[in-house]
């Protein structure tokens, strides 16, 4: 392993503290990766508590702890219910009346250290590497393959809505420009078809700070796009309101507006969308109700300490009994 840490969770008491950890419960960490909010659910489990834990990186395994307390699942958790559901019966736990509930589901939106700090990962303009950004090595959509071949309206539209690019027509432009003389296929060239001047110094790629914002944009949108990321997500979501049981708590940290938008109006509205559905008497049908109607944020000391909690929002749900 290398000597950089793996991931360095943000808001972690804040997000663990708000599942309400019974000793003896069973909870969820959909995002393991590094396993630091793992390792602090476990700090508060008796013996008799249970952890499953999903990636969709076979890499994150590395972390796991040696307790027999924890189940790995290997997979993406947009495909939450059926695997817990296996696990629970796997493991001689009771269903209710075939469905495995828990008592809390806690998800870490972002992208591990681990993945942007992995060069040949792709998922950062620092390095010079192929154009991959896959959570999940034997997926086959890589970022190279979209810069290549999507057409002008569906880049113009992933850059636009994943990532809120001002000028993503003139992006475009640029792209279709430079896949026509030769494929795109690393992040060098990359930089070079978007006219991004650089420099690199030890092995890293240097940008003027005024283009850092942008490319970040970008390729954000490119991540979104390669790992489905809002679709898995709103999968996610809508299945929790079937395994929390009523009292259980979902805590989720979100990095950026798209995310965090379809969590808050999931926890409001009961739809990831913002549609909401009311009862005879108007009161809205929501498997959950937030506890924190405004997002909670990282302190000065933990932005100090890692600058990546910067943009963190932690949402906290409790299931209703609807």
């Amino acid at each position: 392993m290398s000597e950089q840490p793996y991931h360095i969770p943000a808001l972690l008491k804040e997000s663990v503290d708000g599942l309400n950890i019974k000793p003896d419960g069973i909870y969820v960490d959909v995002t393991f990766g590094g396993g630091g909010h793992t390792r602090e659910i476990l700090r508060r489990l008796s013996e008799k508590g249970r952890l499953f834990v999903f990636d969709q990186d076979a890499e994150a395994m590395v972390n796991l702890p040696d307790d027999n307390r924890v189940t790995f699942i290997h997979a993406n958790f947009r495909y939450l219910y059926n695997n817990l559901k296996y696990e629970f019966v796997k493991a001689g736990l009771d269903l209710t009346d075939g469905v495995p509930l828990v008592d809390g589901i806690i998800a870490d939106l972002g992208v591990s250290f681990h993945d942007f700090d992995t060069a040949d990962r792709g998922f950062s303009f620092r390095f010079d590497a192929p154009l991959d950004m896959r959570m999940n090595r034997e997926a086959r959509l890589t970022a190279s393959a979209i810069v290549n071949t999507y057409t002008k309206e569906k880049l113009r539209d992933l850059l636009y809505v994943y990532g809120e690019v001002k000028n993503a027509n003139n992006i475009v432009h640029k792209i279709i420009k430079a896949r026509s003389a030769a494929p795109v296929e690393t992040v060098k060239q990359f930089l070079v078809a978007l006219g991004i001047q650089f420099v690199e110094n030890d092995g890293l790629i240097e940008v003027r700070p005024n283009d850092k914002k942008d490319l970040s944009r970008i390729f954000q949108s490119l991540r979104i796009e390669v790992n489905g990321e809002m679709d898995a997500l709103n999968e996610m979501l809508t299945q929790t309101s079937r395994v929390i049981r009523p009292g259980g708590r979902l805590s989720v940290i979100t990095y950026h507006s798209l995310e965090d938008r379809m969590v808050k109006n999931y926890m409001r509205n009961g739809q990831t969308m913002g549609e909401c559905e009311k009862d005879q008497f108007g009161n809205l049908l929501s498997a959950f109700k937030p506890i924190n109607n405004k997002p909670i944020v990282a302190d000065e000391a933990e932005v100090e300490a890692n600058p990546r909690s910067r943009s963190a929002k932690l949402r906290l749900g409790e299931r209703t009994n609807l």
